[in-house]
């Protein structure tokens, strides 16, 4: 039975950033985390993401000065969400779809969490790994002398 991503992001933290906070206030954050992405919140209402790809492509390459621009302002605001109910196949192909990285999980209006890429290909290796245990078991079985 195919694992629900809202199982895989249970119990883990969600990391947040004010979507007042300056771009290199979060990238800080983003560094000290280890993460690549950071849903940005408003009033505690969720209104965005910003990325390592937003940063590089809206401040770096732009000449922006991180230390004076909003995140608001070059945050990517059209949001490709996902339910907790859909499989991790589901989460991969609007990923794949959108070309995106990093996959904000909602129920309703609540954010469950996030996952990136990497926890979606972290199952499928997972799941091809018991495949493979059990097909060498099969393919080593020697079964039981006949008396």
């Amino acid at each position: 039975m195919e694992k629900t991503i809202g199982k895989l992001v249970k119990g883990r933290y969600i990391y947040t950033a004010d979507a007042k906070q300056t771009v290199f206030e979060v990238a800080r954050s983003m560094t000290e985390k280890r993460v690549g992405a950071l849903a940005i919140l408003e009033d505690n209402r969720l209104v965005g993401i910003f990325s390592e790809r937003d940063l590089m492509t809206r401040v770096v390459a732009k000449g922006h000065d991180p230390k004076k621009v909003l995140v608001n302002e070059v945050m990517t605001r059209n949001l490709i969400v996902a339910s907790p109910k859909d499989s991790h196949a589901e989460a991969m192909t609007k990923m794949q779809k959108a070309s995106i990285r990093h996959l904000i999980i909602v129920d309703g209006d609540q954010l469950i969490g996030m996952l990136s890429l990497r926890d979606l290909l972290l199952v499928e290796i997972n799941e091809k790994a018991a495949e493979l245990e059990f097909l060498q078991e099969y393919i080593h079985y020697t079964p039981p002398p006949i008396q």
